[in-house]
């Protein structure tokens, strides 16, 4: 069975009183019951005011040490007594270090209590001790975590829902259990789990319990749509993605057990556990992000296995998602022909416990042969289109080039000034964005507001100020997106700027970073040296960066002052050869504008290490929708560029001006 899973935009579903099934995406709003006020994403960077990384792990101990509070060290974060209890809960705590219920991330500094769910940051913390130390009985007590506001619609959802196995006709319970390729999934697995189906959307029900209790929190729906000779599974969450997030299969997780499989689908999970007996958790958001809030959860486990599917994107993110969780306590299980997916290797008849026990551990002192290599190396020549990473579907061209946007790797983009730099690095990285990569943008040149009307325009392809009834439908498909924007403008420090990135990785899992542009860094550096060398440090700490956290990071800079009637190399880049030799890739937005009229640009790839395929494409802005994606219509395009000066030649005889085409390239 071909399948192909991916998260759709998250859909407000509803059930009207007569049963029908709706779906909130293609509704007009007036016609949406209980339509609940806008929310808007919270989930800026903080700003230069306000610390990035505000407490160490270090100075959380010595914190708890002065004010007398037991703890003890864990893998992700500090166990300690909880002083958000109230008496009725003060009864089931002991002693024992074992029995503390507070959790504090040692990178972040957030904490959590399993037992009375209250949760915060480190000076929400502070608050509460100080304030019992100034005699408040009960100090600063966050509130509960609050009730989804789409409770109720869950809970008819969830009511509506029936065992798969209590379907009144057995061919319909038969095709379900064939399109989600659980034919060898028994009845007990599913009622363990407590997996139900919606009959009215053809979907399967998994549900989110509040730790601690039976509480329903939340639903992840799994559609399976005929696609050709294959399947293709969309999931939707309520409540919808970045407001709650849980794990598939707590409830049945015992203080006890000591190991956990985790897997990115709900479907792996049951068969990893019907095969195996070993828990198994579901991550919510599959292989896109693994979020800290869920550490906690994870703390009790002396060895995670990590099996997120079967390709090098699930690979990748188990190595990063290790890193997260402390890589001595994880195994990873590598793709591979051998290594299909849990429910696949279930239904394939292979040994999954053989298979776990093939899993490699994610750390380790050092390489000392080729030995620990031939499987990574094995890898990538298996997977080569894979390797190549994420490819771009706005810009084909792009592709054919640089076959696609990797991690670890550092991007140098320059252009003339006013050559519409900014306006294509955000499309550049809008269309990433839409295929799951991560993003975080670093705007010191124009504001946040103005860039994000800018990336808007560009998702939808069109102005919406002309349309401005579209609008809450276009930004709320762009607020699902993973996207995030730091909250810096004008000159920072590298130092601060470093910090905010390795935070943003650390809590969104963010592989790709946009920096607009590097001379807004040097303000605060030039002060105490040369320009130049301070420029030579601040590339330095971007290369050591990308390279250590696997996050590809784009610098735009400047180029040196340029006769207007020249062509831009990779030795106009502003600064020493550093920029150029420090990058594994350049790319130079050219403007021929006093040449060949306005709108004229072409995109030159000068340096690519990944396979060494340089050479240039055309490019034509379209002003209304402010894309380079998607050329006007009846446009001439830009024949052909001299490989030796890059000038545009003209036809001899036809007296039209001279277009090159788009898949025009030099060497």
């Amino acid at each position: 069975m071909g399948v192909l899973f991916r998260t759709g935009y998250p859909l407000r579903i509803l059930l009207s009183l007569c049963g029908e099934w709706m779906g909130r995406r293609g509704l007009p709003r007036s016609l949406v019951p209980g339509s609940p006020p806008r929310r808007y994403r919270k989930e800026a960077l903080p700003a230069l005011e306000i610390p990035v990384l505000p407490v160490t792990a270090t100075e959380i101990r010595q914190y708890l040490r002065a004010h007398e509070i037991p703890f003890q060290d864990g893998h992700t974060c500090l166990r300690a007594s909880s002083p958000f209890l109230r008496d009725s809960q003060l009864k089931d705590q002991t002693d024992a270090p074992t029995s503390f219920s507070l959790f504090i991330n040692k990178t972040t500094g957030r904490f959590l209590c399993m037992t009375s769910l209250a949760e915060g940051n480190w000076e929400d913390f502070q608050a509460s001790v100080e304030g019992r130390r100034d005699g408040d009985s009960e100090g600063f007590l966050p509130s509960e975590a609050a009730e989804a506001e789409d409770s109720e619609e869950i809970r008819r959802i969830w009511d509506r829902a029936v065992l798969l196995w209590e379907l009144p006709e057995l061919e319909e319970a038969q095709l379900a259990r064939t399109m989600f390729g659980l034919t060898k999934v028994t009845d007990d697995t599913l009622k363990r789990f407590n997996v139900r189906y919606l009959r009215s959307a053809r979907s399967l029900i998994f549900p989110w319990f509040s730790p601690g209790s039976l509480g329903l929190r939340g639903l992840k729906l799994l559609e399976a749509e005929g696609q050709g000779a294959g399947v293709h599974l969309v999931e939707t969450t309520i409540p919808r993605p970045g407001t709650y997030h849980n794990l598939f299969g707590l409830p049945l997780i015992s203080r006890r057990d000591v190991e956990v499989v985790l897997t990115s689908r709900e479907l792996d999970s049951l068969a990893l556990n019907q095969s195996t007996g070993l828990p198994t958790l579901a991550l919510p958001l599959g292989t896109a992000c693994l979020p800290p809030a869920l550490l906690p959860y994870l703390e009790q486990f002396r060895r995670i296995v990590l099996w997120l599917g079967d390709d090098l994107r699930s690979w990748e993110a188990a190595k990063l998602f290790a890193r997260k969780l402390n890589p001595k306590r994880c195994s990873l299980v590598r793709p591979g022909d051998q290594h299909p997916r849990p429910l696949e290797a279930l239904n394939q008849g292979l040994n999954l416990s053989r298979i776990l026990r093939s899993a490699l551990p994610a750390w380790h002192k050092s390489i000392v042969s080729f030995r620990q290599l031939r499987e990574e190396v094995l890898g990538e020549l298996s997977n080569v289109e894979q390797v190549a990473g994420v490819r771009w579907s706005r810009f084909p061209d792009l592709n054919r080039l640089l076959k696609g946007h990797r991690k670890g790797e550092l991007t140098v983009f320059t252009g003339p000034t006013g050559s519409g730099k900014t306006t294509f690095i955000s499309e550049y990285a809008l269309d990433l964005c839409t295929q799951g990569v991560n993003t975080l943008w670093g705007s010191f040149e124009i504001s946040n507001v103005r860039l994000a009307r800018i990336m808007l325009t560009q998702f939808a392809v069109g102005r919406l100020e002309e349309q401005l009834e579209k609008y809450d439908e276009w930004a709320d498909r762009f607020e699902d997106l993973p996207i995030y924007f730091m909250t810096f403008h004008g000159q920072q420090s590298i130092r601060t700027v470093i910090d905010t990135m390795q935070h943003a990785v650390y809590v969104y899992d963010i592989c790709h970073v946009v920096i607009d542009n590097l001379q807004f860094m040097m303000g605060l550096e030039q002060l105490s040296t040369d320009r130049i060398v301070a420029q030579d440090c601040i590339i330095g700490a971007f290369r050591k960066f990308a390279t250590e956290n696997s996050c590809h990071v784009t610098l735009v800079i400047h180029p040196r002052k340029e006769d207007d009637d020249k062509e831009l190399q990779t030795a106009s880049i502003f600064g020493s050869a550093k920029a150029s030799q420090e990058a594994d890739n350049v790319l130079i937005l050219q403007d021929r504008k006093l040449v060949t009229g306005p709108g004229k640009r072409y995109l030159q790839v000068s340096k690519n290490r990944f396979d060494g395929d340089v050479g240039v494409f055309a490019l034509e802005f379209n002003k209304s929708s402010l894309t380079f994606s998607v050329p006007p219509k009846n446009k001439a395009r830009l024949k052909k560029i001299k490989e030796d000066n890059g000038l545009v030649a003209k036809k001899p005889s036809s007296g039209k001006k001279g277009a090159m085409p788009q898949n025009s390239e030099t060497c």
